[in-house]
Protein backbone atom coordinates (compact mmCIF):
# COMPACT_ATOMS: atom_id res chain seq x y z
CA UNK A 1 0.00 0.00 0.00
CA UNK A 2 1.27 3.48 -0.87
CA UNK A 3 -0.38 6.97 -0.17
CA UNK A 4 0.55 10.56 0.92
CA UNK A 5 -0.66 12.76 3.46
CA UNK A 6 -0.88 16.44 4.18
CA UNK A 7 -1.42 17.14 7.33
CA UNK A 8 -3.77 20.21 8.40
CA UNK A 9 -2.01 20.04 11.95
CA UNK A 10 1.42 20.73 10.59
CA UNK A 11 2.54 23.84 8.87
CA UNK A 12 1.85 23.44 4.45
CA UNK A 13 4.85 22.36 2.89
CA UNK A 14 6.78 25.00 0.99
CA UNK A 15 6.70 23.13 -2.19
CA UNK A 16 4.77 20.81 -4.10
CA UNK A 17 5.29 17.44 -2.26
CA UNK A 18 3.11 15.54 0.69
CA UNK A 19 4.17 15.82 4.77
CA UNK A 20 4.81 11.98 4.12
CA UNK A 21 4.37 8.97 2.10
CA UNK A 22 3.49 5.49 3.26
CA UNK A 23 4.88 2.67 1.23
CA UNK A 24 3.97 -0.78 2.70
CA UNK A 25 4.55 -0.53 6.82
CA UNK A 26 7.42 2.39 6.78
CA UNK A 27 6.30 6.30 6.83
CA UNK A 28 9.04 8.66 5.07
CA UNK A 29 8.20 12.32 6.23
CA UNK A 30 9.23 15.39 4.26
CA UNK A 31 11.99 17.54 5.44
CA UNK A 32 9.79 19.43 8.27
CA UNK A 33 10.61 22.62 9.81
CA UNK A 34 9.65 24.78 12.89
CA UNK A 35 7.08 26.92 11.64
CA UNK A 36 3.79 27.54 13.21
CA UNK A 37 0.64 25.69 11.68
CA UNK A 38 -1.67 27.85 10.09
CA UNK A 39 0.97 30.57 10.10
CA UNK A 40 4.03 31.60 8.62
CA UNK A 41 5.61 32.40 12.19
CA UNK A 42 8.80 31.01 12.99
CA UNK A 43 9.31 31.01 16.76
CA UNK A 44 12.22 32.73 18.32
CA UNK A 45 13.08 34.22 14.88
CA UNK A 46 13.73 37.68 14.31
CA UNK A 47 14.25 39.16 10.82
CA UNK A 48 16.36 42.44 9.42
CA UNK A 49 15.00 44.93 7.60
CA UNK A 50 16.31 43.65 4.67
CA UNK A 51 14.58 40.08 5.32
CA UNK A 52 17.92 38.18 7.14
CA UNK A 53 18.17 36.44 10.08
CA UNK A 54 19.03 38.65 12.78
CA UNK A 55 18.30 36.69 15.98
CA UNK A 56 17.14 33.07 16.41
CA UNK A 57 15.82 31.08 19.56
CA UNK A 58 16.94 27.47 18.78
CA UNK A 59 15.62 25.74 21.14
CA UNK A 60 11.86 26.94 20.73
CA UNK A 61 12.43 25.80 16.74
CA UNK A 62 13.48 22.64 17.78
CA UNK A 63 10.80 22.28 20.29
CA UNK A 64 8.55 23.43 17.32
CA UNK A 65 9.92 20.60 14.65
CA UNK A 66 9.77 17.91 17.15
CA UNK A 67 5.59 18.70 17.67
CA UNK A 68 5.07 19.34 13.91
CA UNK A 69 6.86 15.87 13.54
CA UNK A 70 4.79 14.48 15.66
CA UNK A 71 1.41 15.81 14.30
CA UNK A 72 2.39 14.38 10.98
CA UNK A 73 3.23 11.08 12.45
CA UNK A 74 -0.18 10.75 14.37
CA UNK A 75 -2.29 12.10 11.09
CA UNK A 76 -0.24 9.17 9.16
CA UNK A 77 -1.14 6.47 11.39
CA UNK A 78 1.99 6.32 13.56
CA UNK A 79 3.78 7.83 16.44
CA UNK A 80 6.96 9.44 17.89
CA UNK A 81 7.94 5.64 19.46
CA UNK A 82 8.29 4.39 16.17
CA UNK A 83 10.40 7.16 14.31
CA UNK A 84 13.45 4.13 13.39
CA UNK A 85 15.47 6.72 11.54
CA UNK A 86 16.42 10.98 11.72
CA UNK A 87 18.11 13.13 9.31
CA UNK A 88 18.85 16.35 11.14
CA UNK A 89 19.73 19.39 9.25
CA UNK A 90 21.15 22.72 10.95
CA UNK A 91 22.25 25.87 9.98
CA UNK A 92 25.23 25.70 12.44
CA UNK A 93 26.26 22.87 14.02
CA UNK A 94 28.76 25.11 16.15
CA UNK A 95 26.40 27.05 18.05
CA UNK A 96 23.40 24.56 17.82
CA UNK A 97 24.69 20.81 18.55
CA UNK A 98 24.92 20.63 21.92
CA UNK A 99 21.38 22.49 22.53
CA UNK A 100 20.22 19.72 19.60
CA UNK A 101 21.64 16.72 21.44
CA UNK A 102 20.11 17.93 24.70
CA UNK A 103 16.91 18.34 23.31
CA UNK A 104 16.82 15.07 21.76
CA UNK A 105 18.18 13.02 24.52
CA UNK A 106 15.05 14.46 26.30
CA UNK A 107 12.70 13.77 23.49
CA UNK A 108 13.54 10.03 23.13
CA UNK A 109 14.02 9.75 26.69
CA UNK A 110 15.21 5.34 26.49
CA UNK A 111 18.53 5.23 25.15
CA UNK A 112 17.87 1.43 24.28
CA UNK A 113 14.90 2.40 21.98
CA UNK A 114 16.24 5.95 20.16
CA UNK A 115 16.21 6.05 16.22
CA UNK A 116 19.32 5.88 13.88
CA UNK A 117 20.51 9.82 13.58
CA UNK A 118 22.34 11.82 10.71
CA UNK A 119 23.04 15.18 11.34
CA UNK A 120 24.53 17.49 9.01
CA UNK A 121 25.16 21.05 8.68
CA UNK A 122 23.38 22.76 5.80
CA UNK A 123 24.21 26.92 4.44
CA UNK A 124 21.14 27.63 4.11
CA UNK A 125 17.32 26.05 4.38
CA UNK A 126 14.04 26.54 2.24
CA UNK A 127 12.75 29.62 5.04
CA UNK A 128 14.39 31.21 7.29
CA UNK A 129 14.88 28.26 9.88
CA UNK A 130 17.79 26.72 11.62
CA UNK A 131 16.51 22.97 11.90
CA UNK A 132 14.58 20.88 9.71
CA UNK A 133 13.73 17.05 10.63
CA UNK A 134 13.67 14.21 7.79
CA UNK A 135 12.03 11.17 9.39
CA UNK A 136 11.10 7.88 8.81
CA UNK A 137 8.91 5.40 10.99
CA UNK A 138 7.30 2.20 11.10
CA UNK A 139 3.44 1.87 11.21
Amino acid sequence: MESSLTSKRAPEPVGPYPHARRAGQLLFLSGIGPRVPGRSEIPGVTLGKDGRVTQYDFESQCRQVFANVRAVLEDAGSSWDRIVDVAAYLTDLGADFAAFNRLYAEAFPDPGNRPTRTTVEVSRLPTPIAIELKVIATI
